[in-house]
């Protein structure tokens, strides 16, 4: 349980981040894909699905076609960059973590 409500945002924003991930992964791994197949695949809701489709477009991350939702160019390049900085976040949660009494 969390102390208090002081880290539920960051909780949340953690799932809606984890949820973008595994949705831009599942477009990458089965392109050109749709809403519903997405949806089944991630058993997460449609309109979860949609929501994360179009802030994922609108980062250019993904482009919709007629076929459905392919990963653009930025992919490789958005990954390594989210790679680089999830380890950024793990440093920084360590030196947070070494200050809390024991």
């Amino acid at each position: 349980m969390m102390p208090g409500k002081m880290f539920a945002g960051t909780m949340d924003e953690m799932d809606l981040i984890e949820r973008h991930i595994l949705m831009l992964k599942a477009t990458k791994d089965n392109q050109p894909v749709g809403i519903i197949r997405l949806s089944e695949l991630l058993n997460i809701p449609r309109h979860k699905v949609r929501y994360s489709l179009r802030l994922l477009e609108r980062d250019g991350l993904i482009k919709a076609t007629p076929e459905g939702a392919t990963v653009t160019d930025r992919y490789e390049e958005f990954m390594t960059e989210l790679s680089d900085r999830l380890d950024e976040l793990d440093a920084r949660v360590e030196l947070i973590r070494r200050q809390i009494p024991k």
